[in-house]
């Protein structure tokens, strides 16, 4: 198979962050800084900024002092590495060979692959089009060798090198496309040699005495006469296991024992890695061509296999063999980080953080597909229906407290029911109040208790809340909406039943 290289240059990953993002930003002057003895040093500069004057070394505040519209972000340690390996991984859906090339580039192995684009222009336009689409200045070359790729996407014109042509593409280029270090570049440029092609046929020998063994290097990896090892990006497999049987499974005893030959090698690895699952999928391929699955949820990351068991054990009868499943596949599509050391130290007291708690409410949870149990957490919200909300996972903490200076309701009412209430006069608690054909007296009362409306969310009248005990010894909250008046009724309401 005839071996075909690509490279991907990003001209502004190191130096302008923004330009990442938005490439509309580039001729916008901005830096790179980070502190230095207490003050903030500018490190790295665009082209916008240095035509400006700013240079690297400059203070962050003498430099904005002369450039008032200067951008300025912090230098983080590593970004662009970051940044490439996931693009990198990003590249893996057009070949499963692609390399880091720092500072500022990936290198592709694509030999084999650009017939599935019908070619490799429209295998370029596609790559580059989807790049820049999510903000990234891009240039992209294909040539038979990883140098000459390197070399053309960063100096060349024509993106296509067709096998055998290197040499006629290098000829025209710099020095500086090979790859070569300052020193030697500088050099060349000493001694007016300005473009590969005019040493290019001289003796290597010579080349080698005057400017080291890097330069012949270079030259024949270029050229494609000495090949160049890459380091291939590897992504994390995903969590998934897959067991074939032999014969078909018909009966849930069997399905029972694939599923637990799974978990066992799904929770090792996992426990391995020092994660759980919060969500997972038993898929089964059905002799007839049909897929048949079942999911659970788990309040917390769990690599458990005797829980998860549980908790698949109530869905397994879900699943239709039909005329037999020839393939499962167990997938953990979420998880996340769990320590082990800290669910076995906690695991004998009682709280949040027990994780006999939390594997109750998953079997709660998974004898029904309704969903029967919950958590609330106080919302900073002074409407009594927006002052809590539901939690998304059992151990969430609170962003706020619950108030406790001001009586609250154990159970309040999602929609306030109105009731007839007799009261001697304003602002005085109610006597009576008849709730469903049903009287109360009030023996008991305090308030009231005045809550404004979030006027910013919706319009409407304030409250006045009574704290009420009846001849029974029974609790309520009940309102009024707004102020008395002499031309509309009074409207009370029942809002909340204490404990």
């Amino acid at each position: 198979m005839e071996k075909r290289f690509a490279s991907i240059w990003f001209p502004y990953l190191t130096t302008d962050r923004h330009a990442i993002r938005q490439p509309g930003l580039r001729n916008v002057p901005f830096v790179l800084a980070t502190p230095v003895h207490g003050r903030m040093v500018i490190t790295e500069a665009n082209a916008a900024a240095e035509a400006k004057g700013v240079t690297r070394g400059m203070v962050v505040a003498d430099a904005k002092a002369c450039l008032p519209g200067l951008e300025v972000a912090n230098a983080r340690e590593g970004l662009a590495e970051r940044l490439l390996r996931i693009l990198g991984l990003w590249c893996i859906r057009y070949t499963p060979v692609v390399a880091v090339d720092l500072p500022d580039g990936l290198i592709l192995d694509i030999s084999g692959c650009a017939h599935l684009w019908k070619g490799e222009k429209p295998y370029i336009n596609e790559i580059t089009a989807k790049l820049r689409k999510r903000g990234f200045h891009v240039r992209m070359a294909i040539a038979g060798a990883i140098g000459a790729a390197w070399a053309v996407a960063r100096f060349g014109k024509d993106p296509i090198v067709q096998s055998g042509r290197e040499t006629d593409a290098l000829m025209p280029l710099p020095p500086a496309a090979l790859r070569l270090e300052p020193g030697v570049v500088d050099r060349l440029h000493k001694l007016g040699l300005r473009t590969i092609g005019s040493f290019l046929h001289m003796p290597s020998s010579a080349l080698r005495r005057r400017f080291g063994e890097g330069l012949p290097l270079r030259l024949r990896q270029a050229l494609g006469r000495e090949d160049e090892p890459i380091l291939p990006l590897r992504p994390v497999p995903p969590y998934v296991e897959r067991l074939p049987c032999l014969e078909p499974i018909r009966t849930a005893v069997g399905i029972e024992i694939a599923l637990k030959n799974m978990l066992e090698l799904l929770c090792r690895r996992l426990s391995g890695e020092g994660k759980g699952l919060r969500i997972a999928t038993l898929m089964g391929c059905r002799v007839d061509g049909k897929t048949v699955q079942v999911g659970i949820t788990t309040s917390r990351a769990t690599a458990s296999v005797p829980h998860l068991m549980k908790l698949f054990a109530l869905k397994v009868p879900d699943i239709e063999p039909a005329l037999g499943i020839e393939l499962f596949v167990l997938e953990a599509r979420k998880v996340e980080e769990v320590d082990p050391v800290q669910e076995a130290l906690w695991g004998g007291v009682p709280g949040l953080e027990d994780t006999a708690l939390s594997e109750l409410i998953d079997r709660l949870k998974g004898r029904t597909s309704v969903q029967a149990v919950y958590r609330y957490l106080p919302d900073e919200h002074h409407w009594p229906e927006r002052s809590f909300r539901e939690a998304s996972f059992i151990t969430e903490k609170p962003s706020s407290f619950w108030r406790s200076d001001r009586p609250r309701p154990t159970r309040l009412l999602a929609v306030p029911e109105p009731i007839e209430v007799t009261a001697p006069i304003p602002d005085y608690p109610p006597m009576l109040f008849r709730h469903r054909g049903e009287a109360h007296p009030i023996k008991k009362a305090d308030g009231p208790e005045r809550i404004e409306r979030e006027w910013w969310m919706d319009p409407g009248e304030h409250r006045d809340y009574y704290y009420v005990e009846d001849d029974q010894g029974r609790r309520y909250w009940l309102y009024r909406s707004g102020h008395y008046g002499n031309d509309r009724p009074q409207r009370w309401f029942l809002h909340g039943f204490f404990a």
